[in-house]
């Protein structure tokens, strides 16, 4: 059986180092006015959860979904980090990018969850982490997290600083610049070494 999660899953934004400097024009402007200083979260629900080789629909409407290739740490029971797996944090194309609203993230089966989860006793540094994206087995990204604004271990630190995560929550170390767009009747794989490969294969809403 795939790994799914047991508690909340929460995204990250901004916290690749591209990712800050192609934004930053924006984070100086209204309503924010500057960069923020502690991690942005945003919760993926447990409707958009999809298990490793399912399909996963994407509205009439849409004709592009952003690919969030990404890893996530799973919070044990000490409240320490568990294990590692591989995400694709799904969402609708769009420019608000601090606070993006819910219709954009959280859309049924909008989050690809890795087929197993790796024990992180088997993890030397999270930083050494590399992932590719293939759509329709062609490379359209790669993830270096060596580039991680907030490695692993300061990411958790500072979320923890402000609230408390429970055995089997889920906290993505965030997606990188540069998310390819995926439409309906695309195959998405996403790898990793040491990791069991993520695919899921996106399809159409029926009439």
């Amino acid at each position: 059986m795939s790994f799914l999660p047991t508690g909340t899953v929460y995204g990250v934004l901004l916290n690749f180092r591209a990712e800050v400097e192609a934004l930053a024009p924006q984070m100086s402007q209204p309503p924010y006015k500057a960069p923020p200083k502690a991690p942005v979260l945003y919760v993926k629900t447990a409707n958009t959860w999809s298990p490793h080789g399912s399909a996963i629909t994407v509205p009439a409407s849409v004709p592009e979904v952003e690919v969030g290739a990404t890893i996530a740490m799973v919070i044990g029971a000490d409240g320490d980090v568990e294990g590692f797996v591989p995400m694709n944090d799904l969402s609708l194309p769009h420019a608000s990018f601090f606070r993006p609203p819910v219709k954009f993230k959280c859309l049924d089966g909008f989050l690809g969850i890795g087929p197993a989860m790796r024990d992180a006793q088997e993890v030397a540094d999270p930083a050494e982490f590399k992932l590719e994206v293939r759509i329709n087995g062609a490379l359209r990204q790669s993830v270096d997290f060596s580039q991680l604004v907030r490695d692993a271990s300061q990411l958790l630190a500072d979320v923890t600083g402000f609230m408390t995560l429970a055995h089997g929550d889920v906290l993505m170390l965030g997606c990188d610049a540069g998310r390819p767009l995926a439409k309906p009747g695309d195959r998405i794989e996403i790898s990793a070494p040491g990791f069991e490969t993520l695919s899921n294969t996106l399809v159409g809403e029926a009439a």
